[in-house]
């Protein structure tokens, strides 16, 4: 099997497919050592990791739960549910938090990219290892009052969240875009 195969094998696990066994501790180094080898101009190292495991996924439900009910005192109990147990299905989820340096040469938006590299870099190690994952954000990504009890700091962002567990069953591939339908020729 050559490298691009195994790049072509990748695919999102949906979270709610992902369950026990997670990442071991030797097994999370190594993805994160991964994550940290991605395109970093002027090595500021413009991200961070938090690991949500064990019990703390339920804790942040619950937050996700009482916060979706203060911004909308209305909302259906079904979608309530649905942000209780949006981080209980994986027994891992790294929050990827992007830590911009502003007024630096290198652009906050290059800082972003390198971010968003390492989230697909963990994508890539986790499946590299045998498990599965996904990327997601959703609204608690861009919520100041979640993002406060995360513990961000004003410069700092959720880049995403990877959930990342044993997939309980086989992911069929989806449709992707024709690569040369998206390729054209720059001329002066």
């Amino acid at each position: 099997m050559n490298d691009l195969h195994f790049l072509r094998r990748r695919r999102s696990v949906p979270s709610r497919q992902l369950g026990e066994p997670g990442p071991d501790a030797a097994q999370l180094r190594a993805m994160l050592a991964e994550a940290v080898r991605v395109p970093d101009h002027g090595k500021l190292a413009p991200w961070r990791f938090l690991a949500i495991r064990g019990d703390a996924r339920h804790a942040l439900g619950e937050l996700l739960a009482a916060r979706a009910l203060e911004r909308d005192p209305a909302a259906p109990a079904a979608a309530v549910e649905k942000d209780r147990l949006r981080f209980s299905h994986a027994p891992l989820v790294l929050a990827v938090v992007g830590r911009l340096t502003p007024g630096h040469k290198v652009p906050e938006q290059e800082q972003l990219l390198s971010g968003g590299a390492a989230c697909f870099a963990l994508l890539q190690a986790a499946q590299a290892l045998g498990f599965g994952a996904q990327w997601l954000t959703g609204w608690a990504a861009y919520d100041p009052v979640v993002t406060a009890r995360l513990g961000l700091q004003a410069n700092e962002v959720v880049l995403g969240f990877i959930h990342v567990g044993t997939p309980s069953g086989e992911v069929p591939e989806r449709q992707r875009p024709d690569p040369d339908a998206l390729l054209s020729d720059w001329a002066p």
